[in-house]
């Protein structure tokens, strides 16, 4: 092939960059093994990476011993699960995206004040079975325009209504139901800041700009990462005329030629994305296509936090040492250190 044109911004977002860290914090501070509630994030690459550490993913909190370490996934999770979570003297850290957090606490709001919430999403999906458990007596899945027509069908036009959505969907999947709603209800609610992930949006953005001038593209995930699926589908409307999604490199078609579009889902690990440029092999090279900067940044989750405090201070009085005995100590500069660099180091 000829030459590749690669996507950016691309791969981890912020949120996965937390939930990968805490996760591989979690490793360290206690022996195996180590629960999480669901994958951590949607890729295979990841959760095999823990699985080797003796991370045991799990799809019911049952299924976790009393006083067991416990993280709860990037997707959020529904209320009666966090609670139960929680019994039973586990340690329990939840690695929820704030984006997430922020999708639960309007549909927690709008619910108490009497709204019927429409929630765009993907029946079966992690986050939206988190959301809609939230406040399931007032939330209504829409998926296409016909759930929209048959909640629609049973509210009145000055029916106080709200609608949100779950982060990872396509902006266009978004917007062309959003419209519809608007124009079914005069009055809807909607948040001031919109519920999509920005890094989601970003990525699309990203990708539009080059699908168009590409003969193929390849989208690095798995195919139960929402926003990758989200990526393929942008790379088809925009024209591109072949569109191939892998986990990786070694899933790539030997038929590729020209100009190949190269990006990475939210939760897909910089790795992947080298080895797939490495077998693409372009004649011509790489060619980097900007498109904006990420520069957010999400914290460790504050129970992580307040874990590596009471253990730094214990060590200290143990060892007489002095120190203040804070949780920073131990996570030292968090924000410098990349999930990518933490997953090669759980290998080695």
């Amino acid at each position: 092939m000829d030459r590749v044109l690669l996507a950016e911004p691309r791969g981890f977002c912020a949120g996965v960059e937390k939930a990968i860290k805490a996760l591989a914090w979690m490793v360290k501070v206690f022996e195996p093994p180590v629960y999480c509630y669901h994958e951590i994030v949607h890729n295979q690459y990841v959760v095999d990476r823990f699985r080797a550490q003796g991370v045991v993913f799990v799809d019911e909190v049952d299924q976790v011993p009393a006083g067991a370490p416990l993280m709860l996934s990037a997707h959020g999770s529904a209320p009666a699960v966090v609670a139960a979570a929680r019994q039973r003297g586990r340690v329990v850290v939840d690695a929820v995206c704030p984006l997430v957090t922020k999708v639960h606490h309007e549909v927690r709001v709008r619910s108490k004040r009497g709204f019927t919430v429409l929630y765009v999403g993907h029946a079966g999906h992690e986050e939206a079975v988190g959301t809609m458990a939230v406040a399931p007596e007032a939330v209504h899945l829409i998926e296409d325009q016909s759930d929209l027509d048959a909640v629609g069908a049973d509210l009145g036009k000055d029916s106080l209504v709200a609608l949100l959505a779950q982060t990872t969907l396509s902006h266009d999947e978004w917007k062309e139901l959003m419209e519809s709603a608007r124009r079914r209800f005069p009055d809807l609610w909607m948040p001031n800041r919109s519920d999509l992930c920005f890094a989601t949006t970003n990525r699309q953005a990203a990708l539009k700009e080059i699908a168009h001038e590409s003969d193929a593209v390849v989208v690095i995930g798995s195919a139960n990462s929402s926003n990758t699926v989200a990526l393929t589908k942008v790379a088809t409307a925009s024209g591109c005329p072949r569109v191939v999604r892998v986990n990786e490199a070694d899933e790539l078609p030997d038929d590729l030629s020209g100009i190949v579009g190269v990006t990475a889902g939210a939760s897909a690990p910089e790795a992947l994305l080298q080895a797939v440029i490495g077998r693409l092999a372009p004649r011509h090279g790489v060619t980097p296509v900007p498109v904006t900067t990420e520069d957010e940044y999400f914290p460790p989750p504050p129970e992580l936090r307040e874990l590596l405090r009471a253990l730094t201070t214990t060590v200290r009085i143990m060892c007489r040492a002095p120190g203040s005995g804070t949780g920073r100590d131990a996570l030292g500069d968090d924000r410098r250190r990349a999930a990518a660099g933490v997953l090669e180091d759980l290998a080695s």
